[in-house]
């Protein structure tokens, strides 16, 4: 039987991401954002809008990536699977826990200083505004080449 297993998400960093690396010296960050659903309650207070927060786990080149352009607050689109775990705590507790593996992460606002004009792991960002593209204009049918 066919599986599919995809999680789409833009949201903000509700912290700094900090770049670890595995005993085998594989790159690993953890972080997680904060997602706006696109209702309130009538419960929320003062109509503010209600928020989940997700766990994502980033891998070699994009957890390198991440925590070298991202921080608290910035807006970030990540594409990546769902992914189950489960250990025994210290209490000898089962425990369990979802997170969001990313395979890949690309940038929401426009640039800013600091930030890189094009990374293989961060292309332009789904949905750009027409205006923020750069095409050039022809000025006439004669200049086309078909």
């Amino acid at each position: 039987m066919p599986s599919f297993n995809k999680v789409i998400l833009i949201g903000n960093l509700t912290a700094d991401p900090e770049l670890r690396q595995t005993q085998n010296g594989i790159s690993v960050t953890s972080f997680s954002i904060g997602v706006s659903r696109n209702y309130t309650s009538r419960n929320a207070e003062n109509g503010q809008p209600q928020s989940d927060f997700f766990n994502i786990v980033a891998w070699r080149s994009t957890a390198e990536f991440v925590s070298k352009y991202f921080h608290k607050g910035s807006a970030i689109l990540v594409c990546g699977s769902l992914q189950n775990r489960s250990w025994t705590d210290q209490n000898g507790q089962k425990r369990y826990a979802t997170d969001i593996v990313a395979d890949e992460v690309r940038f929401v606002d426009k640039k800013s200083d600091g930030a890189p004009t094009t990374a293989a792991a961060a292309p332009a960002p789904y949905g750009a505004n027409p205006k923020d593209v750069a095409f050039e204009e022809m000025s006439t049918d004669d200049d086309l080449p078909f």
